[in-house]
């Protein structure tokens, strides 16, 4: 369970289509919802990945003319929402995603997905290494599969968008 699933667990709804090969999403797709209290308008960008992505790196490498505009200039963007898979060591892709967000002065927030799928002394071990090795001093765990973090990730959301 993947970014789309983190999305549906998010929305509570099935706003984005979850598939069992990774990389399915090639554009930036918009999901609109209100926030938790049902008061305030959010805008949730899903924007292609390319951790695990069985793609072609042709098709990949053009992801940057649209996805590194999209994070430069977008006024609105108050918060990247990064996902990391918490079974899978700190990879140099995210690191540079991270040094790139970092640069552009970009609030950001890296999330450890399918920690429910860890022991605790895994999840322990593993969270340490991402923070290791990704520069940071938070990563926030969660499950979309549990609900485990949903609340947190949310929390982090809404702040970032009353700035």
């Amino acid at each position: 369970m993947g970014k789309s699933s983190l999305l549906n667990a998010l929305v509570g709804d099935k706003a984005a289509k979850v598939s069992s090969t990774p990389g399915r999403t090639r554009a930036i797709n918009f999901f609109a919802l209100l926030d938790q209290s049902q008061r305030r308008k959010l805008v949730f960008a899903d924007l292609p990945g390319y951790g695990y992505a069985k793609i072609s790196k042709s098709v990949s490498a053009g992801w940057a003319e649209f996805i590194d505009p999209y994070l430069a200039i977008r006024s609105t963007l108050k918060l990247c929402v990064c996902l990391v898979d918490s079974n899978v060591p700190p990879q140099e892709r995210d690191g540079q995603l991270l040094d790139w967000l970092r640069s552009a002065g970009r609030e950001f927030v890296v999330v450890a997905t399918k920690i429910d799928k860890l022991s605790g002394n895994e999840r322990t071990r593993n969270l340490l290494a991402l923070k290791k090795g990704l520069e940071l001093d938070e990563v926030l765990p969660v499950s979309a599969k549990t609900g485990y973090g949903i609340r947190e990730l949310w929390a982090r959301i809404e702040a970032a968008g009353e700035n």
